[in-house]
C-alpha cells in the first residue's frame, strides 16, 4: 500500500525560504546533502546546486592576496619575461601561478566538495583559506536578486534588437499604431506586443512612451442633465431603446454609424463619418458647414451614385448622436421622391460609446488632423488620401488584417461604394498616419489698402 505521507518523496517545487533555513540547519549539524534533501523533499542535485548558488565566499588572508605557501619569502622575479619589472613575482598583480612551477597553494580543498561550505568546519573561526559560508536569508536574497535579473533587459540578441528598433522607429515617426507595425514586421519582430511596451518602458528602444499615443490618459468626462434633448421631436420613435427593440431579430452588421469631426473653434468646414459595421470601414466626407443641408447632400450623393436599392443594403440602418446636423430625422430617411431609404436612431444622451467604434475611429483621424486645428483648406481629395490610410490600417479587431483584406470579392455592394469614393488599398509599408500625409492649401487673405500709381 502507498504511503501519501512518505516524506521520502522528492517533490520539484521551487526552493524558497523555509527550505533554505533547512539546508542552513542540516550543514551545521553536518548533515549530508541527500539526509537534507529527504527533509525538504527536493532532489539531492537541486539542494547541491542551490548550496552552491547560494553560499557566500570569504576571502582568505594572504600574504599580498598570494594564496602561494612560500609567498612571503619568495625572491623570485621575470618569471613571467618581463626584465622591465622591479618586483618580485609574489608581489607582482600579474598572477605568477601561471609560470612558477614551485607553486604550491594554501587554499583549502574541501569546499570544492560536498557539502561545499565551510559551515560545521571546526577550524573555521582560525583558518585563513578561502572560505564559503551558508545563509538561509543571504541565499534568499542572492535568489531573489538573480530571478530579478533574469527578466530584465531584452530576451534577444544585440542584431535582432537593432532591427527590432529600426522597425518600430520608422513605424512609429509615420504615424502608424504599434499593433499594425507588429503585424507588417512580424517576420522581423520576434517578441509580442506586450514585450514591445516593455522594452519602451524601460528605454531599451529609441521610441518613448510620449511617442505613443495610447500612452495618454483621458480627460474624465462631466455627465450633463441630459432630458432636454430627450424629450426632442425628432427623436421619438428614434430612440436607443428603439434601436435595440428594431435589431432584436437582426444582424449587427447592417448597421451603419454616423457622426460628425469639428474643427477649431469658429470654424464652419467639419468631417462627416461614416462606420460599417458589416466590414469597419469608415467613410469620411469633407463639409464647407456642419448644416443639416450638409448632410443631406452627401447621403443624396451616396442614394445617386450607387442607386436606391445598394443604398438601403448598405445604410438601411443609421445610428448616430443627437448634434444639431442630425436633427432632420425625416430628411435623413426619405429620399427627395418621398421614398423610405433608411431607418435613422439616436444614442441617448452623453452616451457616444453606444456607437463607440466610430468614436475610435476618429483617433486615427487625430493623429493627421490634430484637435484644435481648422478643417478649412483641405480638400476631398486630402480626405481621400486621409480615408485610404486609415482603412488600410493592420487591426488586431481583424485578426492582424486590413479593411481591404475583410471585403469579399463577391461584395458587389462594397466594391460599388469604394469605386464611387475611390478607395484604394494602400501598401502597410507606406501607411502614413502623421500630419505629414496632407497639408491644407492656405487661404489667400486680401488687405485692403491704399492704390498707389
Amino acid at each position: 500500500m502507498n504511503n501519501s505521507n512518505d516524506n521520502t518523496k522528492a517533490t520539484y517545487n521551487q526552493i524558497d525560504l523555509k527550505d533554505r533555513t533547512a539546508i542552513e540547519i542540516g550543514l551545521c549539524r553536518k548533515e549530508s546533502i541527500k539526509e537534507i534533501s529527504v527533509i525538504t523533499r527536493h532532489d539531492r542535485s537541486s539542494i547541491a546546486r542551490e548550496i552552491k548558488a547560494g553560499r557566500t565566499f570569504l576571502k582568505g588572508d594572504y600574504y599580498c592576496d598570494n594564496d602561494c605557501r612560500d609567498a612571503e619569502y619568495c625572491k623570485k622575479s621575470h618569471l613571467c619575461g618581463d626584465s622591465s619589472c622591479h618586483m618580485y613575482c609574489a608581489t607582482c598583480s600579474n598572477d605568477c601561478h601561471n609560470y612558477c612551477s614551485e607553486y604550491r597553494s594554501l587554499k583549502c580543498p574541501l569546499p570544492q566538495k560536498p557539502p561545499y561550505v565551510c559551515n560545521a568546519c571546526h577550524k573555521r573561526k582560525y583558518c585563513q583559506s578561502d572560505r564559503y559560508f551558508y545563509s538561509a536569508i543571504k541565499a534568499d536574497q542572492l535568489s531573489k536578486k538573480r530571478r530579478s535579473e533574469a527578466h530584465a533587459g531584452a530576451k534577444i540578441s544585440d542584431e535582432d534588437l537593432k532591427i527590432v528598433d529600426k522597425v518600430v522607429y520608422d513605424g512609429i515617426k509615420k504615424g502608424q499604431p504599434l499593433a499594425h507595425i507588429i503585424s507588417v514586421h512580424s517576420d522581423e519582430i520576434p517578441v509580442c506586443k506586450r514585450t514591445l511596451y516593455n522594452y519602451i518602458d524601460e528605454k531599451i528602444l529609441r521610441v518613448r512612451n510620449i511617442d505613443l499615443r495610447r500612452k495618454a490618459s483621458y480627460k474624465k468626462r462631466h455627465k450633463k442633465h441630459p432630458n432636454g434633448i430627450a424629450k426632442q421631436s425628432f427623436r421619438k420613435g428614434r430612440t436607443y431603446v428603439d434601436f435595440t427593440a428594431f435589431m432584436e431579430d437582426k444582424s449587427d452588421s447592417v448597421v451603419t454609424e454616423m457622426d460628425t469631426v469639428k474643427g477649431k473653434k469658429g470654424s464652419k468646414a467639419c468631417l462627416f463619418t461614416m462606420f460599417l459595421r458589416r466590414n469597419s470601414v469608415m467613410i469620411i466626407f469633407i463639409m464647407e458647414d456642419g448644416t443639416q443641408e450638409s448632410i443631406l447632400k452627401c447621403l443624396d450623393f451616396l442614394e445617386v451614385g450607387l442607386g436606391l436599392e445598394v443604398y438601403k443594403r448598405l445604410f438601411g440602418v443609421l445610428l448616430t448622436d443627437n448634434g444639431a446636423e442630425f436633427k432632420d430625422a425625416e430628411g435623413i430617411e426619405l429620399t427627395k421622391e418621398g421614398i423610405r431609404r433608411s431607418r435613422v436612431y439616436y444614442c441617448d444622451p452623453m452616451a457616444s460609446g453606444q456607437k463607440g467604434r466610430l468614436e475610435k475611429n476618429h483617433e486615427y483621424i487625430r493623429y493627421v488632423i490634430p484637435k484644435g486645428k481648422t478643417f478649412t483648406g483641405y480638400s476631398s481629395a486630402d480626405i481621400t488620401l486621409l480615408m485610404n490610410h486609415i482603412n488600410s490600417t493592420i487591426r488586431e479587431s481583424l485578426n492582424n488584417r486590413s479593411l481591404y483584406d475583410v471585403i469579399p470579392d463577391d461584395d458587389k455592394d462594397m466594391h460599388k461604394l469604394m469605386k464611387l469614393l475611390n478607395m484604394e488599398e494602400i501598401m502597410p509599408e507606406d501607411i502614413c498616419l502623421t500630419p505629414q500625409l496632407i497639408s491644407p492649401v492656405p487661404r489667400l487673405i486680401r488687405k485692403a489698402g491704399r492704390h498707389h500709381d
